[in-house]
């Protein structure tokens, strides 16, 4: 009967002390934002400067770049687009001669 007592407590000890390690892969000297997905998040600021340009592959990859984004694409007045939000990809919203007209994340 008296193992049991032991392995019981020696169980409890090892749960307990499980739950005070803790595990960072941060850096102070990253300022990069992750998600909890690990990807980098999005800021549509530093993508603002697209705003009244034509719509092309070159403008886009270099919005993704400048926001930090993993993700980028154009959304036309026309596209039929899902309501999920992911943090990392940046909307580029254009009207219907593909010129931006507005910018986010999501």
């Amino acid at each position: 009967m008296p193992w049991k007592f032991a392995s019981l407590g020696t169980l409890l000890a090892v749960a307990m002390l499980s739950g005070c390690s803790t595990a960072t892969n941060e850096s102070a000297t990253d300022p990069v934002t992750t998600t909890d997905t690990g990807y980098s998040r999005c800021e549509a600021k530093a993508a603002e400067f697209t705003i009244g340009k034509q719509a092309s592959p070159e403008l886009l990859e270099q919005a993704r770049t400048r926001a930090g984004a993993q993700n980028a694409r154009f959304l036309l007045p026309t596209d039929m687009v899902t309501m999920e939000y992911r943090s990392d990809r940046l909307n580029l919203n254009t009207d219907a001669n593909r010129v931006v007209t507005r910018v986010n994340c999501g």
